[in-house]
């Protein structure tokens, strides 16, 4: 079946409440190169990598150590045909204990296999979950993608583009 949202599956020996906190601690797992806040309800923040990847994102469901789940306000790839892909996606981060252990179940609705970046997107979002966030949350260090040093070229387009999608 071609219409496969992205999935991926963890289990931990840590709790619940462990994996709810490191999840929320985007930056500690990601990517440093976040602004705004990434833990409440309506919370809204920036991810950006170079002008290659931009993506505003809002927490629309969190439930402490149970779910979190942000929707894609907007999204821009400079490396697909179609730059808005991940436009509208759900990001759902799920936990539940199973038997002694934790299970943490990320599922991106909306990232197919139709989608041009679904190769690219989905080995980074396994790579994020499977290694960066579960080692965030068994050794209390991730390895997210370090703060880039902007140059002014950057920066402007990460203004640019955080002014245009407020009026979205």
């Amino acid at each position: 079946m071609n219409n496969q949202n992205f999935m991926t599956t963890l289990l931990v020996d840590q709790t619940p409440e462990e994996v709810f906190n490191a999840i929320k601690n985007v930056r500690g797992w990601w990517s440093e190169n976040i602004e705004g806040n990434t833990e409440q309800l309506n919370d809204e923040f920036l991810y950006h990598y170079e002008d290659v990847h931009i993506s505003k994102i809002k927490l629309t469901e969190v439930i402490p150590n149970k779910k979190i789940v942000w929707h894609i306000i907007s999204n821009s790839f400079k490396f697909t045909k179609d730059r808005h892909e991940w436009t509208g996606d759900q990001i759902i981060f799920e936990i539940n204990r199973k038997d002694n252990q934790t299970e943490l179940k990320f599922t991106q609705i909306g990232l197919t296999p139709e989608y041009e970046c679904y190769d690219i997107c989905s080995n980074a979002w396994t790579h994020y979950i499977q290694d960066s966030l579960k080692n965030l949350i068994t050794t209390g260090k991730g390895e997210p993608t370090i703060q880039e040093e902007q140059n002014e070229l950057e920066e402007n387009f990460v203004k640019k583009w955080a002014a245009k999608s407020k009026h979205e």
